[in-house]
């Protein structure tokens, strides 16, 4: 005999995070983070930025110098599919740029941004 199905039932299973929250499925409470270390992100390094109007933009040309709102010398931030995550400061190493994380902003700091 075969059971009458619901007609707005899902054909998909419902599936725990358990491993990924620490909630049970976890070892000893610590988060399980295998399922996701692949994924990819896009992290960008940001100079500086500056507001300008459409007409002098199109005035840029080589050799243009645009003024931007940072200091020389302070830091670049660093953001992680647009969401701050550190600052920074450029560093060079065997003739290519790099960057040297000075200040990682807190997980709890990066929730609170996000409201």
């Amino acid at each position: 005999m075969s059971e009458a199905k619901d007609p707005g039932a899902s054909d998909y299973e419902k599936v725990a995070f358990d491993a990924l929250s620490g909630n049970g499925a976890g070892t000893g409470g610590e988060v399980q983070l295998d399922a996701i270390l692949d994924v990819s992100v896009t992290l960008a390094m940001e100079v500086g930025r500056t507001r300008i109007s459409i007409r002098n933009l199109l005035q840029l040309n080589q050799g243009s110098v645009v003024e931007l709102d940072r200091t020389a010398g302070e830091p670049l931030d660093v953001f992680v599919n647009g969401t701050l995550v550190a600052h920074g400061e450029v560093v060079v190493i065997n003739d290519k740029f790099g960057l040297r994380l000075t200040d990682v902003i807190s997980p709890a700091e990066r929730v609170r941004k996000l409201r």
